[in-house]
Order: C-alpha cells, then sequence, then structure tokens
C-alpha cells in the first residue's frame, strides 16, 4: 500500500472523519489508499490505516444518480448473503450522503485473494489446481443460486417476471445506440434469440458478471474466498449466469477479447464439463443453455461494439481499443452457431 496523497475519487480526510463517527475505535492511524485496477466501471479502492485494510467502493467519477443506486444494491446483497455459503467479503458501512466524499460509496473488508484475469496466470498453477479453481468458480455460483432470495431478504431485490425479454430488450437498445457499420448476422441473432426465449425456472439472486475474474482465489488453498463485483445482480434466471460462464470458457473465445478469459490455460475444464459441473451440484434442468450461451456471445459483441463505437469517435484511452471493432464478427457468428446448434 503506496497511496499517502488522496487517490482520484477518494478525500481520505473526509473518509476518516466518517467512519470516526460512524465506527468509533474502528481506523487507528493515518490512512493511505490506492485505487485497485479491474471492474466494470465503479471505483474500487484499498484502504488501510497501518494495521487493518478494507476496500471502498463508489460510483465513477461524474457518476449519474441511476450508477450512484449501485452502491446500495451492492451493499445491500453483500450483507444478505454474508451468512449463507456464498464466499462474500464483510461489510463495514454504507455511505448515501453524497456530502462525504462527493458519491455514496460502502465500506467492506479486504480480502487476501488472487483474480486470476488470464491464462497465463491460471497456467502458472498447473494443471490440476486450476481444474480445481475453475470447478471450485462453478460451485460457488451453485451455492449462489442456491439462496432463497426472501429467506435472506432480498424478496424485492428485482422482478423476475419477464426477465429474459427485458433482457433482450436492453441489449437490444444497447445496440442500436452503438450502430456505426453494418454487421452481418447481428440482427439475425438478435432475432433468433427472441424467437426461441426459453421458459424461465424459479427466480434466484443472480450476479450479472459472474466469471473467473470477478473473483478472489486463495493463494494457498485455490479456494473461492470472495465474489466481488455485484453491481449487476438482481433477480432473475440464474442460467444466465451459467450461460456467461460457459462463453468465458469456451477456447472460441478470442485472446484479446474485451473481457479477459482464462479459457486456453493448461487444466481449465471445457464448457460440456463446466455445464455437467452446474447441473450435478444444483440439479436444475440445463437443456436449454445453447440460448444462454448465444446469449452471452449476443451481450459481448454489443458491449464490444459499443467500445468500439466509442473508439471511432475518440472518446477511449489507453491502447488496444483499435482492435476491439474486428473482434466483433466472430462474436456474432459464435453466438449464431451456437443458437443453431441448440
Amino acid at each position: 500500500m503506496s497511496g499517502t496523497d488522496n487517490p482520484p475519487g477518494l478525500d481520505l480526510g473526509r473518509l476518516r472523519g466518517h467512519l470516526d463517527q460512524e465506527r468509533p475505535g474502528l481506523v487507528q492511524g493515518a490512512l493511505q489508499a490506492d485505487l485497485i485496477e479491474g471492474g466494470r466501471s465503479n471505483l474500487t479502492y484499498a484502504v488501510t490505516d497501518g494495521t487493518s485494510r478494507w476496500v471502498v467502493r463508489r460510483p465513477p467519477l461524474g457518476h449519474v444518480l441511476a450508477t450512484a443506486h449501485d452502491m446500495t444494491r451492492e451493499h445491500r446483497v453483500i450483507s444478505a448473503l454474508h451468512d449463507t455459503p456464498v464466499p462474500v467479503p464483510g461489510t463495514v458501512l454504507l455511505c448515501e450522503d453524497e456530502t462525504v466524499i462527493g458519491s455514496p460509496f460502502y465500506v467492506m473488508e479486504f480480502v487476501d485473494g488472487v483474480p486470476y484475469r488470464f491464462a497465463d496466470q491460471l497456467a502458472a498453477l498447473g494443471p490440476e489446481r486450476t481444474r480445481s479453481v475453475v470447478f471450485g468458480l462453478v460451485d460457488a455460483l451453485v451455492a449462489l443460486h442456491a439462496v432463497d432470495p426472501e429467506q435472506v431478504g432480498l424478496a424485492d431485490f428485482g422482478r423476475p417476471e419477464g426477465f429474459l425479454e427485458r433482457q433482450l430488450r436492453r441489449w437490444g437498445k444497447q445496440l442500436e445506440a452503438s450502430r456505426s457499420r453494418e454487421l452481418a448476422g447481428i440482427d439475425e441473432l438478435h432475432e433468433g434469440l427472441s424467437k426461441a426465449l426459453p421458459a424461465s425456472g424459479p427466480a434466484t439472486v443472480v450476479h450479472g458478471d459472474y466469471r473467473l475474474d470477478n473473483v478472489l482465489v486463495g493463494k494457498d488453498d485455490d479456494r473461492i474466498k470472495a465474489i466481488l463485483d455485484w453491481e449487476m445482480s438482481t433477480l432473475g434466471d440464474p442460467l444466465t449466469d451459467l450461460g456467461l460462464l460457459v462463453m468465458y470458457s469456451d477456447r472460441e473465445v478470442p485472446a484479446d477479447s474485451p473481457v479477459p478469459s482464462a479459457s486456453a490455460a493448461p487444466g481449465h475444464p471445457a464448457s460440456n464439463e463446466i455445464i455437467a459441473r452446474y447441473a450435478e451440484g444444483s440439479g436444475r434442468d440445463v437443456s436449454a443453455i445453447g440460448w444462454y450461451t448465444a446469449f452471452a456471445y449476443f451481450k459481448l459483441a454489443v458491449i464490444a461494439e459499443g467500445i468500439h463505437y466509442r473508439y471511432t469517435l475518440g472518446q477511449t484511452l489507453g491502447a488496444g481499443f483499435d482492435r476491439i471493432g474486428g473482434l466483433v464478427p466472430g462474436l456474432i457468428e459464435r453466438g449464431l452457431s451456437i443458437l443453431q446448434e441448440g
């Protein structure tokens, strides 16, 4: 931990004052913080007083109210899941008063673990440990989907009725907002998904962005220590989470995908093994998983096209964005292929 100055978006003096007021005695010394890389959009900081460590989450700089609402949702779901078998960090406090640091935020316990984002990181573990880590990831998803939302106070956490229809509409609108060129097959994929919409089983808490680099893995025991990045969580169809996980485990995902995939690591279970592990653990009917995987490809294609569109407008910062647009046709093609296979 090296940051003695305020990192962007976090006034350490005001944070300390709020913590001293709300949790007297928690902080023992001057706070230091570093911005943690990764995550979809919300900002994450590792904070320490030299003795203890915490994590602070806040919306991105220049956030809008809809994003600010994520803080309450994230804090609520993590708090609700804390006494279940689902591995989540403990929560310390939620602050919805924007005058403290300029936005709502929450503080949670620091969990010591490794985020594996790329195949070479996972490969360093060797095939057997890699297999164990990924199966542990599947088992943690089974545990999440086994939680009864009503029993943990999350009965009103989302609107499960019509969940898949709304998801399709939402991502269709996202596509329209990013259209700047002809994309062969994208409308065919969207229409095919609409026509083959499966019937959802009982709703569960869904993570919404479940993949290996959104969890922390124990350095010594390779167990899933914490599931992170709950900003897209809601109540809905659990197989949407599995479809995403299957897609990110697909050997066809390009190595320079806009979202990292570690599926090329030796020992990484194949998609069919992941599906079978989930089916065995959950007891759910996964016969329609092709639809959910194709839908995951459609979403990734839309995300990638949005990044490409912003790149063409000069609105991206950093390297590598020039390649994203070239990946979109392959994602569409793979999605269509999986949908047609059924």
